[in-house]
């Protein structure tokens, strides 16, 4: 962010902080203590679910109580970061979630397991906007943001897949506890790093009285929202309940955006969310996450169930994956980023995954690893990994300090939303292609093995016809990105501030990238 800039929006300018990149170490272990939680916990779920005697109608909550904590508090919790202060957010959440998952894994039964993963999504709300507003408080030059922003975007990107091996290698060779013991040493090492080097900019906070009103509204809504996706994939979208919560979370979340439109401090000020580029990163990157997620349960069923991988052989059969993450990341996206508009970087980026999902739609039972699979899972890591990257960035960019706390957590609903979205959509449509395939060709099988074949054979075209369905969500995404976001490169084009706050100017011209 130039002096001038700095100073419009009642920021004062200062030197950069000389630990920035030690801080920068511990962020990023924080974040993919966050986003491994996501998937590294389903590997154990069986294991888990035998060992504590949850029932199978129960065994969604392992999976449910996180999901709701954390995509319900989200708003929340970057507010807080930004009455609070990010490094002191930062470090109770991660003190909290260690907490919580030393009581997921020691749980005796579901009520306990249920309750540890509520609480690890609770402090998860308040830990994911508070690392990524770091990021955006302490590096304000514009390469030097591109390389935080590239690390930070990896992560994001590929801490799921991870988190399928280390699921997989810990259920295999030691127990499903550890996938929850795992996070007590990254919370530790994270915590204690970022109290002694993390050195947060003064004059960022926001200490306008808390909006509850707000919080009420935005915390229901979006656990409405959550749940009903949650629930659709289990018991079908014409469930009553599921329509109820849809209609609940569409009224709930009307309110709060005219509750937010009318008072003197709100939880989420329009302006984040009306700023055409900020708006196009968080739709794009949302609807991107809705296809990513849907495919991390397809082809994990399709390695295990079809072609009868163990768990941990799964787990690095998405190696590839990780590493088009990295390098689309840190190499493509760290190095393009000073160079070209934010959107030539996202448009091409979602199209080169969606171009890696469509290799998907040729699956078939006997389809080889190396010939398909790797070079699709290149494809949309490599895709993904520059797309995400750019989109991290400009999400917190040209934002108001005070308000960067919420606009991160934005980012972080647009993702759990997507995900819920994603896993609840892609899987209703691979059931019904699936049950539809089964219904077709199961006349004709007379054998057992001939029957067993049709099964296979239904859920491959079952997972195919989502894929479909995928391809088309990437392809919207980057058109959205394209047309959306028209931020210069840095230094190039300014880019109009997102609004008025209270002492800020109207407009404040802010060039591109260096925030």
């Amino acid at each position: 962010m130039s002096e001038t800039a700095s100073k419009a929006l009642g920021a004062p300018a200062a030197s950069p902080d000389a630990g920035r990149w030690k801080a920068l170490v511990f962020i990023a272990l924080a974040q993919l203590m966050v986003v491994l939680d996501a998937t590294i916990v389903n590997i154990a779920l069986p294991s888990a679910q035998q060992d504590l005697g949850i029932s199978d109608g129960n065994r969604q909550w392992v999976v449910t109580a996180y999901a709701l904590a954390f995509g319900g508090l989200l708003l929340f919790g970057g507010r807080i970061a930004d009455l609070w202060g990010r490094k002191k957010a930062f470090v109770v959440g991660l003190g909290g979630f260690a907490v919580a998952s030393a009581l997921g894994g020691a749980a005796t039964n579901e009520a306990m397991m249920f309750g540890a993963r509520a609480l690890q999504g609770v402090f998860g709300a308040l830990l994911a906007p508070a690392a990524l507003s770091l990021l955006a408080v302490m590096f304000t030059d514009a390469k030097e943001r591109a390389k935080a922003f590239g690390i930070y975007g990896a992560i994001a990107g590929g801490g799921g897949a991870v988190g399928l091996i280390l699921g997989g290698f810990l259920t295999e060779y030691l127990d499903w506890r550890w996938t929850f013991f795992v996070n007590i040493p990254f919370a530790i090492v994270a915590a204690a790093g970022a109290y002694f080097v993390i050195r947060e900019p003064e004059g960022g906070r926001n200490r306008s009285p808390l909006d509850i009103p707000g919080v009420v509204l935005s915390t229901l809504g979006l656990v409405a929202l959550v749940y009903g996706f949650t629930r659709a994939e289990s018991e079908g979208w014409g469930d009553s309940v599921t329509v109820g919560m849809f209609v609940a979370s569409a009224a709930l979340l009307a309110t709060f955006v005219i509750v937010e439109s009318r008072v003197k401090a709100p939880l989420l000020p329009l302006r984040v969310i009306t700023e055409r580029n900020r708006g196009g990163v968080y739709l794009s990157l949302g609807l991107a996450i809705i296809a990513m997620f849907g495919l991390f349960l397809f082809l994990t069923y399709y390695l295990q169930i079809v072609k009868g991988y163990s768990p941990v052989k799964t787990g690095f059969a998405f190696l590839p994956m990780i590493v088009g993450m990295i390098t689309g990341s840190t190499q493509i996206g760290t190095r393009l980023m000073t160079r070209v508009a934010p959107r030539l970087l996202m448009g091409p980026g979602f199209l080169v995954a969606a171009l890696g999902m469509l290799l998907l739609t040729r699956l078939e039972i006997g389809s080889s690893y190396a010939a398909l699979l790797l070079p699709a899972m290149l494809l949309l890591g490599l895709g993904m990994g520059t797309a995400f990257m750019p989109a991290m960035s400009l999400s917190t960019q040209g934002v108001e300090p005070r308000d960067s706390g919420v606009a991160s957590a934005m980012v972080n609903t647009s993702q759990q939303v997507g995900g819920a979205i994603g896993t609840a959509l892609l899987n209703t449509i691979a059931a019904s292609a699936t049950t539809a395939y089964v219904a077709d060709h199961i006349a004709g099988a007379t054998s057992r093995s001939q029957q067993q074949l049709v099964q296979l054979e239904a859920m491959v075209e079952g997972y195919t016809s989502a894929i479909w369905f995928a391809v088309g969500i990437l392809v919207v995404a980057a058109a959205i990105a394209l047309t959306f976001v028209n931020a210069g490169r840095p230094g190039s084009t300014p880019v109009t501030g997102s609004g008025s706050g209270e002492g800020v100017a109207d407009e404040v011209q802010i060039p591109v990238v260096a925030h």
